[in-house]
């Protein structure tokens, strides 16, 4: 993930605005398997909004005192905040977690860490904002151990507006670790019923897109301690 802001994540404008109604089945899932059940008194952060909808639809589940989601798109960010209707949510484009000037009791990112160069520098600036005990979740399946990696790779590369590194699971946890954060990971999606949708551009066959996402789509918990 760079340290500047951008316009758009991406060079295609539709596969950006198709996020929101692909990954909301997904989110469902994430906020079912959290910890933290009652957020009534709780100020939540979204590392990577994009354009909003996980913190809408959390909120919409269980309500939290205040949120924000920080993006690196103005143009997303933009979007997110005139979908928020009147929500206890503020949506910022943001390149470094410091100029928030605000701590946090749990923080979400959803298939943004994979697009993070520098892991050590993100572990750090959570560390700065997240309350002693608070929760980061973060998600993803865009990973080296992951064995659709080597074909997702040049396919995100080609339409990302920014590099896409190459991280596995243990660049993840290790980062975290040595940041101060006890780590623990969920295949969390492996109970959950996934759309098969037949074969696409990232998925040869419903088997893959299965075996994807109950063994690869991972939630990691990076405890401050």
């Amino acid at each position: 993930m760079v340290n500047q802001l951008i316009n758009t994540w991406t060079r295609e404008p539709l596969e950006e605005s198709s996020m929101t109604a692909d990954h909301t089945w997904i989110w469902r899932e994430m906020i079912s398997a959290i910890d933290e059940k009652d957020l009534s008194k709780q100020r939540v952060l979204d590392f990577g909004c994009n354009q909003g909808g996980f913190l809408r639809l959390l909120f919409d589940q269980r309500p939290f005192a205040a949120g924000v989601g920080i993006d690196l798109a103005q143009k997303a960010v933009d979007i997110a905040e005139a979908r928020k209707e009147g929500r206890p949510i503020d949506y910022s484009a943001v390149a470094d977690l410091v100029e928030l000037g605000e701590t946090f009791d749990l923080a979400f990112s959803h298939e943004v860490i994979y697009l993070i160069e520098d892991l050590a520098r993100h572990a750090a600036q959570i560390a700065s904002v997240l309350k002693p005990g608070g929760n980061y979740y973060a998600v993803t399946c865009c990973h080296k151990d992951s064995p659709l990696w080597a074909s997702w790779r040049p396919k995100i590369q080609a339409f990302s507006n920014i590099n896409v590194p190459d991280h596995g699971v243990e660049d993840i946890s290790s980062a975290f670790r040595r940041g101060g954060f006890d780590v623990a990971v969920s295949r969390f999606l492996a109970s959950a019923f996934i759309p098969l949708e037949g074969p696409s551009e990232y998925f040869p066959s419903d088997v893959e897109r299965l075996e994807c996402y109950a063994n690869w789509k991972l939630l990691f918990r990076m405890t401050r301690s």
